[in-house]
């Protein structure tokens, strides 16, 4: 009986994107949400509990696998920038390209790896 609930489990996700990190962080971010808010007199924040657990849920049965995929790299990305903190991030002012330097350098020049356009910031 198990076994026939696992391969219709298998066959009703074939296709369908499944779980990542950042549906882990919106799951955990709406039951935290749901945490706070049964302990609060505010419904407000309980209700508010459901939009990321909704949006969890829609990202692991949607179709759109490469959408998602773009999703997540632009959430790991941004998780890499906050853990770093050595170094801080600029964008070249003529091509976007996003360029890494070392913090703690005062005013230096920055030559983009990409376009070679040079332009001064503070780290």
């Amino acid at each position: 009986m198990f076994q026939k609930i696992r391969y219709a489990l298998q066959r009703f996700m074939q296709g369908r994107y499944g779980t990542d990190k950042l549906n882990t962080a919106l799951l955990i971010l709406g039951m935290i949400l749901c945490l706070v808010g049964s302990f609060s007199d505010k419904m407000l924040i309980y209700n508010l509990a459901y939009i990321p657990l909704i949006y969890g849920l829609f990202r692991m049965f949607s179709r759109k696998v490469e959408a998602r995929r773009a999703e997540n790299a632009a959430f790991e990305r941004l998780l890499r920038r906050l853990k770093d903190r050595s170094h801080r991030y600029f964008r070249c002012p003529q091509c976007r390209q996003t360029v890494r330097v070392p913090k703690g350098k005062g005013k230096i020049s920055i030559r983009c790896p990409k376009c070679g356009e040079s332009f001064i910031k503070k780290t």
